[in-house]
């Protein structure tokens, strides 16, 4: 097997001067770093990459810790993360805290033992602690649910305007009692998505429930709305896996979405266009978010003096049957 050496000789270099070159530092000269390529690519060599990450006090891995693992959402960030993380090199751990502040705790801290390049996180709510991996210099980039601002990089949807967006529609389509079915209570986005169907309905006319992200809370949540004296015939629903749940409890009292109870669903999931009627959606740039959160990440990896960032994604509405009449 070549060594360092046997390349600093093939190309009349030094050793320095070939991991420079391999690294793809810029103080090497063009042509001397052409000809380390080539006699490296002629013996065959190539770095040893658990070496050099002892020797940087790193791995070359990165934690992706998600908050629900089921949610396509979630799912589609953490392509986006992992595509863009491959091509440049870094592996990805895939961590689901499941919503849990103690699974998340806990996945934090194996990422700080395991000396992480970085993470990406998607905060379960307002008590996620990342103290450990900001003395550590760990860099973080939060997706999805924001994170202080001096934490480091964000990257996050505008979902309040797309809720009201989505509620506008519901209006516009002839429903009259708008209801919304939001996640729990002090999750940004849950927040977010409430704020944006109550602008427009107005805090008067707000008609809605909290419940988990899961199908089963959703269910149990609209089956209560449904028992109103006054029913919403229509519903803004804060996920995809909450839509599911709604779905059940209108089966369940013989109402069909679209004729009886119009239905606007945040995220796009695969099996939305395969019922009927097929459910209207707020598509949310999941991938893209991914993508980005990891470009951001290499980039802070590379150069840790950055500013913090914040970037927000926009989210579209996509009509189908499920909100006609």
């Amino acid at each position: 097997m070549a060594t360092i050496s046997d390349v600093a000789a093939r190309a009349g270099v030094s050793t320095a001067t070939v991991s420079r070159a391999l690294n793809g530092k810029s103080t090497v000269d063009p042509m001397l770093a052409a000809r380390v390529q080539e006699a490296a690519a002629e013996l065959g060599y190539h770095p040893n990459g658990l070496a050099r990450n002892l020797r940087r006090q790193e791995t070359a891995v990165l934690a992706l810790i998600i908050s629900d693992v089921e949610n396509p959402f979630f799912t589609a960030i953490a392509r986006g993360v992992e595509d863009l993380a491959q091509r440049s090199g870094y592996s990805v751990v895939l961590c689901n805290s499941d919503e849990n502040e103690d699974k998340e705790r806990r996945y934090i801290e194996v990422a700080l033992q395991e000396r992480v390049a970085g993470v990406v996180l998607s905060p379960t709510g307002r008590s996620t602690n990342v103290e450990g991996l900001r003395r550590q210099g760990t860099p973080l980039v939060a997706v999805d649910r924001p994170l202080p601002a001096d934490t480091g990089d964000q990257v996050l949807v505008d979902t309040r305007h797309a809720a009201a967006e989505a509620t506008r529609h519901l209006l516009a389509g002839g429903y009259r009692r708008v209801g919304c079915l939001t996640g729990p209570a002090g999750v940004r986005t849950a927040d977010d998505r409430l704020a944006g169907y109550a602008d427009v309905v107005g805090e008067a006319n707000v008609v809605s429930r909290r419940a988990e992200y899961r199908a089963e809370g959703a269910r149990l949540a609209a089956l209560e709305l449904l028992d109103e004296p006054s029913p919403p015939d229509a519903l803004l629903v804060a996920n995809s896996t909450m839509a599911i749940g709604v779905l059940e409890a209108l089966s369940s009292r013989g109402l069909r979405s679209g004729r009886d109870v119009g239905i606007v669903s945040f995220d796009d999931a695969p099996w939305t266009t395969l019922i009927d009627p097929p459910l209207t959606v707020v598509a949310q740039p999941a991938y893209e978010v991914g993508r980005v959160a990891a470009q951001l990440l290499l980039a802070r990896i590379t150069d840790s003096s950055r500013d913090a960032t914040t970037t927000t994604l926009e989210a579209r509405l996509i009509e189908r049957k499920s909100s006609r009449r």
